[in-house]
């Protein structure tokens, strides 16, 4: 047995990987972000009560400062966790040369570095990385490869998973990837997933998908009320008032058959009126989405702050620090906690 697990958290957030370890019974022992209001909202939830949190830039922080913090909580075993932020990727590829031969050569992938550098000075036991599934793509694939040299070279063993949040219960398409890491060997070939589509759940011994009325059903009332919901009077709110649920403003076109068509289809951005339906689960929830985008709830209003929060998995009653549009930032830039959980399971299974 592994004996007691702890996790050191990077890149923190809102928590959402956090929380995620937490409920994968591996206590997060110090968390660290730049943003001063993720800082507060971990501040505010208890079950950090115990968890040394630092507001900074992981450039300025040395690894010894993690180091000590090991020191001072008893752990046979721990992990490192973190998701960290990349600058846009473009098509514009920098390419590395292969006589680099520490860190990644590419301006964008700075922070990437700075987790490397944190995994391969501490040596943990194990260690959960989380980014956008766009860094797979042809002209990013190099930091990925990048990567994977350097913690082979340390000594990991290493799984790359493509993973979709709907798959693990949480009730919202988000597409992620994970490079996930052990000094052990992995007990099985990929993280367990626990829903799959309706129509073949059964067949293959899992749940349906979580529909987006099953996590945010009780949210309706006024006393949740938030001004920042409001859309009557504003451009588009007619239109917002005539798209179904589950469609967006193609349903006001000729392609959908709509009399006297308002929008051409394909030319607008797809989540233009994008509304949620209570019996699907809901699309990817962004950090920072403009006047007309969505998802908006079916009552044609902006979803509230406790709707997103159970859209992307934060624990009932996770408490949020800031303006209601730091608040969207934080929760659309984090891990849905039941999507980390299996891939923090995943590695934890290998250390036990």
């Amino acid at each position: 047995m592994a004996g007691k697990i702890v996790a050191i958290s990077l890149f923190s957030g809102a928590g959402g990987l956090d929380v995620a370890s937490f409920e994968a019974g591996i206590p997060v022992i110090s968390s660290i972000d730049i943003e001063h209001d993720c800082i507060e909202t971990l501040k505010r939830n208890s079950r950090f009560d115990q968890t040394e949190i630092m507001e900074g830039d992981l450039h300025q922080i040395e690894s010894p400062v993690f180091k000590n913090i090991l020191d001072r909580h008893p752990h046979d075993k721990f992990i490192v966790i973190g998701g960290a932020p990349c600058q846009p990727f473009s098509k514009a590829g920098y390419w590395v040369g292969h006589e680099t031969r520490r860190g990644i050569d590419d301006p964008r992938a700075t922070l990437v570095n700075e987790y490397l550098r944190v995994v391969t000075d501490l040596q943990p036991d194990g260690f959960v990385f989380e980014n956008v599934e766009s860094l797979l793509h042809p002209t990013n694939k190099v930091i990925v490869e990048r990567f994977l040299e350097i913690i082979k070279e340390s000594g990991y063993k290493y799984r790359v998973v493509r993973a979709n949040a709907i798959d693990y219960g949480v009730a919202q398409r988000r597409k992620r990837l994970f490079i996930l890491g052990t000094k052990e060997e992995f007990k099985r070939t990929e993280p367990v997933k626990t829903h799959a589509d309706p129509e073949i759940c059964e067949m293959i011994g899992l749940k349906p998908y979580v529909n987006a009325g099953d996590v945010i059903k009780g949210y309706e009332g006024s006393e949740y009320f938030e001004p920042e919901e409001v859309m009557e009077g504003g451009t588009y709110y007619p239109d917002l008032c005539e798209v179904p649920p589950g469609m967006n403003y193609k349903a006001l076109t000729a392609w959908y058959g709509y009399p006297n068509p308002k929008f051409i289809a394909e030319k607008r951005y797809w989540s233009f009126l994008l509304k949620l339906s209570p019996d699907l689960p809901s699309w990817t929830i962004t950090a920072s989405p403009g006047p007309w985008v969505g998802p908006f709830h079916w009552d044609n209003r902006r979803l509230r702050v406790p709707e997103v929060a159970a859209l992307q998995a934060f624990p009932r009653g996770y408490q949020f620090y800031g303006t209601r549009r730091s608040i969207q930032k934080q929760i659309g830039n984090a891990v849905p906690s039941l999507m980390g959980k299996a891939m923090i399971e995943f590695v934890k299974e290998s250390l036990e």
